[in-house]
């Protein structure tokens, strides 16, 4: 499996941007979770990001604050996480966004040795301060796990600089200020935002919260290495509870294909 810099390297040779969709672990159940990592996969994805359901997420919209509920109402564990993700195969890099809390209670070492061994490649941890992020950057570093930083648009120039240079794999650009979510547009500042943050790191640039259109994908080009999407897929997983799992998954890949597309058109 290619890390996440070999990923973003082969991207950027192809002159185009990596797509990586957002999945919540174990909605509706684990199986689930691997058949749709792996038709994702199918369809040319770069990476896929997968979310650790939390009970109180920091940065988390309704739509992935519903999803997590779901999971967590079901009997979650992180043992069960782990044993499911082992199993997922596909060769596509795997980038886990789970709560400090829950890696401090389940025991910092045993966590990474956990994720790096169930296929992860990298891990974002959104209630962690980038400018506290040090230990963790390191020991996650020795576990073979690139620790990925957030910047908002609201970050003072001087500690974003500290937060990127801490940062591993890429730079996770938060697109608005606020929790992720459906937006029909992008604010106007944010290509200035990308800006700046490209005369302070070499790392790739990925952009999430609130991208999930073709056309704001287009906005993006030149701009950022890759985009991530997140509400508007896991909204689509609302239907498994009510209609049949290969029209859904159906779905699903018909909408990330159009994302796929966009990114390399």
């Amino acid at each position: 499996m290619p890390t996440l810099a070999e990923t973003f390297a082969a991207t950027r040779t192809e002159g185009r941007l990596a797509f990586m969709p957002f999945v919540t672990a174990g909605d509706p159940d684990f199986a689930a979770t691997g058949d749709v990592i792996a038709d994702f996969a199918g369809r040319g994805v770069d990476l896929i990001e997968v979310g650790f359901p939390y009970s109180d997420p920091i940065a988390d919209g309704p739509v992935i604050q519903a999803s997590y509920a779901r999971v967590l109402e079901g009997g979650f564990t992180l043992d069960g996480l782990f044993d499911a993700a082992g199993k997922i195969t596909v060769p596509t890099p795997r980038v886990g966004m789970a709560s400090y809390s829950l890696i401090h209670r389940y025991g910092v070492e045993h966590f990474l040795k956990r994720a790096r061994s169930s296929n992860f490649g990298g891990l974002i941890v959104p209630d962690l301060p980038g400018d506290e992020s040090g230990d963790l950057v390191s020991r996650a570093a020795d576990a073979g796990l690139d620790l990925v930083q957030l910047v908002s648009p609201l970050t003072p120039p001087g500690r974003a600089e500290k937060i990127v240079a801490d940062c591993r794999g890429f730079v996770y650009c938060i697109a608005v200020a606020g929790v992720t979510g459906e937006r029909d547009g992008l604010p106007d500042e944010l290509i200035a935002h990308l800006d700046r943050l490209r005369g302070m790191t070499d790392l790739p640039l990925a952009v999430g919260f609130g991208i999930s259109k073709p056309e704001q994908v287009a906005m993006l080009k030149g701009h950022c290495d890759g985009v991530i999407v997140g509400s508007a897929i896991v909204r689509r997983f609302e239907a498994f509870a009510t209609r049949g799992r290969a029209e859904v998954l159906g779905e699903l890949g018909e909408y990330v294909s159009s994302m796929v597309a966009a990114c390399r058109g």
